[in-house]
C-alpha cells in the first residue's frame, strides 16, 4: 500500500489531476458548462487547498486500486483502461444518479461530463500505470 511505486504514482497523479482538471473544467469547458447549468453551485473562489487534498486522496485510492487490478502488468495502456472504467463509474454511473436526483445540469451537460470523466480518469490511470511501469520491482 505504501510502496515506492504507489507513493510516486500518487504524487505524480495528484499533480496531473490538479492541473488537468483546472485546464479542462476551469478553462476549456467553463463556458460550455455555464450554458448547460440549471443552478450555479460553484463557489466564487474555490478552495484550492481542499481541491489539492481531494486530488491527493483520490489518486492515492486510484493508485492503490490500480496496483491490485494490474496484477504486476503495468503500462500506460493498462492504466488508461483502468482509469476509463473509473470514468464510466463516475461519469455515467454517478452522473445518471445526479441527473435523476438533482437539477444541476441539463442532459447535454451530463453527457459531456460523462465523456470528459472517461477521458480524464483514463489519462490519470495512464499516468499511474506509467509510474508503476517505471518504478515497480522487476520480477
Amino acid at each position: 500500500m505504501f510502496s515506492k511505486s504507489n507513493l510516486l504514482a500518487t504524487l505524480v497523479g495528484t499533480i496531473v489531476m490538479f492541473f488537468l482538471g483546472y485546464l479542462i473544467w476551469g478553462i476549456a469547458t467553463m463556458d460550455f458548462f455555464e450554458g448547460h447549468s440549471i443552478v450555479n453551485v460553484m463557489k466564487e473562489t474555490p478552495d484550492l487547498g481542499l481541491i489539492a487534498l481531494s486530488n491527493l486522496i483520490a489518486v492515492f485510492a486510484l493508485s492503490t486500486l490500480y496496483q491490485k487490478w494490474a496484477k504486476g502488468h503495468h503500462s500506460m495502456g493498462e492504466g488508461f483502461k483502468f482509469g476509463a472504467w473509473i470514468g464510466v463509474f463516475v461519469g455515467i454511473g454517478m452522473g445518471l444518479l445526479q441527473y435523476g436526483t438533482a437539477n444541476i445540469m441539463d442532459s447535454t451537460g451530463h453527457l459531456a461530463e460523462a465523456v470528459l470523466d472517461i477521458v480524464f480518469y483514463g489519462i490519470i490511470g495512464a499516468v499511474i500505470g506509467f509510474v508503476y511501469q517505471k518504478t515497480a520491482a522487476k520480477e
